[in-house]
């Protein structure tokens, strides 16, 4: 239970959620849609925190954001002579191809993240009045503030362990 319960988790639980509350705020405050940025912070959380892997999250989910514009401007060019459907089905269809074919050589580009804000924005933009561009937007630099954030919470919850250890063994 103490692996469950332990003072790092609880202190950055409550750091982190206080972090989520106020930057939801902000964000509708702004009027700005907070999906994008927290994707980024899920994201986060499911490579272990690894910052060498930031740039993937952050660009990978940027190209899947301009690929829902991307997919408007195909349809529109090839949708007459095609038809839309088979026009969205080959945009997609090339875009999975190029991911596939191009994880390795670009791989800040062409990634499962980018797949998935592609996925995400292409169901929000269903969504009368919405803004990919604010959407790219809000990824790139709100998530960047998530992933610094987290970092910075760490930080935060190390610095405090560790005085609170030293002051346990006798130390002021």
């Amino acid at each position: 239970m103490d692996k469950v319960f332990s003072k790092k988790s609880i202190l950055f639980g409550f750091l982190l959620v206080a972090f989520i509350i106020v930057f939801e705020i902000i964000l509708a405050r702004l009027g700005l849609p907070a999906w994008p940025a927290f994707m980024v912070m899920i994201f986060f959380f499911v490579v272990h925190e690894d910052v060498s892997l930031a740039p993937n999250i952050l660009i990978g989910g940027l190209s899947g954001i301009v690929c829902v514009v991307l997919i408007r401007e195909f349809m529109h060019f090839f949708g007459p002579s095609i038809g839309d459907e088979a026009a969205k089905l080959t945009f997609i269809g090339l875009f999975v191809y190029a991911i596939v074919l191009l994880k390795d050589a670009l791989p800040y580009v062409f990634n499962s993240y980018a797949f998935m804000f592609f996925l995400v924005a292409a169901i929000a933009s269903r969504e009368p009045g919405q803004s990919p561009y604010v959407w790219m937007a809000v990824e790139l630099v709100v998530g960047a503030v998530f992933i610094a954030g987290i970092l910075g919470i760490n930080r935060v919850v190390a610095a405090v362990l560790a005085e609170g250890e030293g002051e346990s063994a006798g130390h002021p």
